[in-house]
Parts: C-alpha cells; structure tokens; sequence
C-alpha cells in the first residue's frame, strides 16, 4: 500500500507524462494530431484539454483553460525541479 505522499508523487508523474515530448516532439495529449510537433507555427504550443483519454493520454472535450491548469502546471513545475537534483 502505497502513503499519501507516494501516491501524490505518482499522479503527479502520469499528469506531467501527458505533456512530456518525445524524442520527434508529439506529446501523449496530442493524439493522431501531428502539426503540433511538426508545424513550426504549432511547434511548442500546449492545448490544455478538459478531459483525457484515460488509455492513450490524448485530449478530449474542451480546450479552454480549465480550472486543472493549475495543477498540472504545479506538477510540471514540480518534476522540473526534481530533474535538476
């Protein structure tokens, strides 16, 4: 059984993986759509969806900022800090 700490941590590291590029530049949240890593124009520009696809990781529904924006922006600020150590 894993602690409160533990378990945070571990959601922390599947929410900031949806927004973790791979080596070409796609993102899991990006789905089939590849102009994001491609495009130079959409290069580097993050769609923060509503919901996600809880298999693939890509996004669904609605694109606005949402009131979770916060906290993934938490996590990855987080995860940046804990590559650095």
């Amino acid at each position: 059984m894993k602690t409160l700490r533990e378990a945070a941590f571990e959601l922390s590291e599947r929410l900031s993986a949806l927004f973790s590029p791979d080596a070409t530049g796609w993102c899991p949240w990006q789905g089939d759509t590849r102009w994001f890593a491609d495009d130079p124009n959409w290069r580097g520009l993050t769609w923060f969806h509503e919901f996600f696809d809880g298999d693939t990781g890509r996004g669904c529904g609605a694109i606005h900022q949402t009131g979770w924006t916060a906290l993934i922006a938490r996590c990855l600020d987080d995860k940046a800090w804990q590559d650095r150590s």
